[in-house]
């Protein structure tokens, strides 16, 4: 009798059944999730991964960790999609969907263990996840009235850097506070997080972090003019240098006179087109390219600054932050082409040199953290918690509400979706309760990693919940349940909800299959992965 592997080509692998092919997959998800699960929380471990560049990442940050493990498993690799998904949407929360979903097949698998069917755990997950859905609204203990209010704003930023880095909360909220409302638009909603930037500098410490209304770009101006204010701004984008023509031709110069002509008219060129740039009175020039030394010269001559930027996406940032139009041609621009600052000045920051474009009384579309820190490793994680923060802000601007943290919106929600479990009939009920007993690894997690019993904080929460107290969560610091508004610790509503519809389809996409058909990999070498073009993506 022929069997599957028959039909197919040599080197195929077939799993079927419940052992072979769910189980095993419930499995890889496990572990994928047993790896960022231990980085839950303001005390979650660090994880030490050198990818196959040899670079080395120190760091808590789900979103890092998941990016640089090159998953091959088909199961975990669908983890790793609902990841992303959470990642590009939200730009927080990764940790949770992946833990979430890791929990909710593990439950699956005790189901299995004890005879359900695939398709009753899926039905039951379902409707647990409906009835969430439901219920999840009347769970919500904050609203933010006012996205202007810098200390409402900063008190909702804090629980997401907290679980980042814990300790620098409340100085990092600030920060990263003023830096967005800088760049506030009129209308909340087309908050743009690409105009918050970030500058990493080493040396100092991290308090020694700011924000400057403006752009920063760690290099130095050329020339010796290293400072002008209330300036005029002209950019152009390619280098300011005679053109080449695009023929060859031979020169025969036979006396002294000749040669000085020869190199006069040049000198005549570059004086005219410098002539006509600072008669529209510029007094700062941005290059996209090289500046030959005779035109440095007549810039000089005229007391303009000199700045070259050869990134065309640093070049494009300046622009929007000085309001200048880019230009491919030399020459004088009008003045509708021109940026204005209110400073610019070349400034040292710990031992680099940094180019400042500053707006004190202009709007500024753009502001930058410059971050401060003794390692790079220090200054990678710090501008992760910053990205947190300011996706986090982000989602203030279009929907205000907030849950409880602390583990004690996921202790609500078990206890509720559990007494919804004991009021349904059929099968699905045994679904329903292992759906909402996973909600509990968030606080045993957040137990776990603080140093605490977890199964005395999980029964002290639920005592809490039980007499009334349904804001009260964790308390890392003594392990007993507190008011998540005494503690500030708030999770985005829109946030939470996502993560926890990417997890339960996740897993129901997960527990769906029941066959996995491996083709034989292709030979010969794999193409080249494109990675980011801009060093910031």
């Amino acid at each position: 009798m022929l069997g599957l592997t028959d039909m197919l080509k040599d080197g195929a692998k077939h799993f079927a059944g419940k052992d072979e092919a769910i189980l095993r997959n419930i499995d890889a998800t496990k572990q994928l999730s047993e790896i960022t699960r231990t980085s839950l929380g303001p005390n979650g471990m660090n994880k030490m991964i050198i990818n196959h560049l040899e670079k080395l990442f120190v760091t808590n940050d789900a979103a890092t960790i998941i990016r640089e493990l090159d998953v091959i498993h088909p199961a975990a690799k669908m983890l790793v999609m609902a990841a992303q998904m959470q990642e590009q949407e939200m730009g927080d929360g990764t940790n949770y969907v992946v833990t979430l979903t890791g929990e909710f097949l593990q439950k699956a698998a005790n189901l299995l263990e004890m005879g359900l069917h695939p398709s009753e755990i899926i039905t039951g997950f379902e409707k647990a996840g409906a009835k969430l859905q439901e219920i999840i609204e009347s769970m919500v203990v904050y609203n933010l009235k006012d996205i202007t209010d810098k200390k409402e704003v900063s008190k909702c930023l804090k629980s997401a850097i907290a679980s980042k880095q814990y300790g620098y909360e409340e100085f990092l909220s600030e920060i990263i506070t003023n830096a967005c409302l800088q760049v506030l638009p009129k209308k909340a909603v087309n908050f743009n997080i690409d105009n918050v930037r970030v500058t990493k500098i080493p040396g100092g410490g991290v308090t020694d972090t700011s924000v400057i209304k403006g752009f920063v770009i760690p290099m130095d101006a050329e020339g010796t003019i290293k400072r002008m204010e209330k300036a005029k701004i002209a950019v152009f984008t390619m280098g300011i240098d005679l053109g080449r023509t695009e023929t060859t031709g031979k020169v025969l110069i036979t006396n002294e006179d000749e040669l000085l002509q020869f190199s006069k008219g040049e000198e005549d060129s570059i004086r005219e087109t410098i002539t006509a740039i600072a008669n529209t009175g510029v007094k700062v020039i941005i290059s996209g390219s090289t500046v030959s030394e005779l035109a440095l010269h007549y810039i000089e001559r005229f007391k303009i600054m000199l700045v070259r930027i050869q990134s065309k996406f640093q070049l494009r940032r300046v622009c929007k932050a000085i309001g200048a139009t880019p230009l491919v041609k030399l020459g004088a621009p009008i003045p509708e082409e021109l940026g204005y600052c209110d400073e610019v000045l070349v400034e040292e920051i710990g031992s680099t040199k940094c180019c400042i474009f500053r707006q004190n009384k202009e709007e500024s579309e753009i502001s930058t953290i410059v971050v401060r820190g003794s390692t790079n490793n220090i200054l990678d994680d710090i501008e992760r918690a910053i990205d947190d923060g300011v996706n986090v802000f982000k989602g203030m601007c279009k929907d205000g509400r907030f849950l409880a943290g602390a583990g004690a919106f996921e202790i609500e929600a078990s206890r509720k979706l559990q007494a919804f479990a004991d009021a349904t009939p059929g099968l699905s009920q045994y679904a329903i309760r292992q759906y909402a007993e996973a909600f509990e690894i968030i606080p045993r997690t957040l137990a776990e990693t603080s140093g605490h019993d977890s199964s005395k904080a999980i029964s002290n929460i639920y005592a809490a919940h039980t007499k009334g107290n349904t804001n009260h969560g964790l308390d890392i610091e003594s392990g007993q349940p507190k008011s998540v508004l005494e503690m500030d610790v708030l999770d985005a509503f829109a946030s939470k909800l996502f993560a926890i519809k990417l997890a339960t389809n996740t897993a129901n996409t997960v527990l769906r299959v029941d066959q996995i058909i491996m083709s034989k990999p292709a030979g010969g070498p794999k193409p080249p992965k494109m990675g980011p073009t801009d060093a910031d993506d």
